[in-house]
């Protein structure tokens, strides 16, 4: 085949100088070109993969400075998201995960927590409607490191007690609902169905969290909320905001177990992002870090400049 498709360029090569011309254009031609999509190809990805990178550090050193202040103090925060979300037909699987941590070093209080948190939520749907799925959610909540709160003794020195530990404790959810998305950026979850656990593997601290003593675990059953919704404002500012809320049918139903996470976010350059966190937790079975006081919100604020990276498929 090969010999044949010689033998008729040879002969075109011997006919016309001018039609080589032609011939030799063509070729280049349609050897240039580039392969075009098929304007009937409508094939859309089944899974969004991506996620966001934050890391904000401070330092600051003082000597001989007059108004006063630590010799030195370092602090750093940093945050992972991860996603993968699934949609095909009527299915859809949605996963997320958050990392969190923090520290804090100076000359007088040495190191510090500032942050700490693991975050895992799955969500698998079945549409029944444009607007609404029928849901299975499972979310896991604990923290890396050991965690103390720090008090003054009865002399006035500085004490600190031990709060938590390494998935100590850990918040694990398995909830059956409804889950209505009206559109992209809203959502809401709400199942009649829940069962939570609060698991701590450390006697000593197990009842800071309500469970009882003697135990590691303590299973709760009732109604389950969470609202997620996300918005733009302007070109460089987001807002992103998830409340879940949980009401135990064993135990004082009345008191709603309170969840919050707030991220106002403003792209500086393109790597360069400012931050605003502000979480907002209330427990009632969650013991006052501060003695001989009762339950409180836990409020977590944190704010800074620093790199930031979003990647995706």
């Amino acid at each position: 085949m090969k010999n044949i498709l010689v033998f008729i360029l040879f002969i075109f090569l011997l006919t016309t100088v001018k039609a080589q011309d032609a011939t030799v254009k063509d070729l280049k031609a349609a050897a240039s070109d580039k392969i075009k999509k098929d304007a009937a190809d409508t094939t859309v990805k089944t899974w969004k993969k991506g996620g966001f990178i934050n890391v904000n550090i401070n330092q600051g050193t003082l000597s001989n400075w007059s108004a006063g202040g630590d010799k030195f103090s370092f602090s750093l925060n940093s945050y992972l998201n991860l996603y993968a979300f699934y949609k095909k037909n009527k299915q859809s699987w949605d996963n997320s995960l958050d990392l969190a941590y923090g520290l804090v070093n100076t000359t007088s209080l040495g190191n510090r927590k500032s942050s700490d948190r693991i975050e895992y939520s799955s969500k698998a749907g079945h549409a029944i409607s444009k607007k609404v799925d029928v849901a299975a959610l499972f979310n896991l909540r604990s923290q890396f490191a050991k965690g103390f709160a720090y008090n003054k003794n009865s002399v006035g020195a500085d004490s600190a007690s031990l709060t938590s530990k390494s998935f100590a404790p850990t918040y694990v959810l398995i909830s059956l609902g409804l889950n209505y998305k009206p559109c992209n950026n809203f959502s809401v979850f709400i199942s009649p169905l829940t069962a939570r656990w609060i698991i701590v593997s450390d006697d000593f601290i197990a009842p800071l969290y309500g469970v009882p003593a003697g135990k590691n675990a303590k299973k709760e059953f009732g109604a389950f909320l969470s609202v997620n919704y996300l918005a733009k404002l302007g070109k460089s500012f987001t807002y992103k905001s998830k409340l879940d809320l949980f009401s135990n049918y064993k135990s004082q139903p009345q008191n709603i177990d309170i969840y919050w996470t707030n991220v106002l976010s403003a792209k500086i350059t393109r790597y360069i992002n400012f931050n605003f966190n502000l979480d907002i937790i209330y427990d009632n079975d969650t013991k006052n870090v501060e003695r001989g006081k009762g339950p409180a919100p836990q409020i977590l604020q944190l704010m800074g400049i620093g790199f930031a990276y979003n990647f995706k498929n």
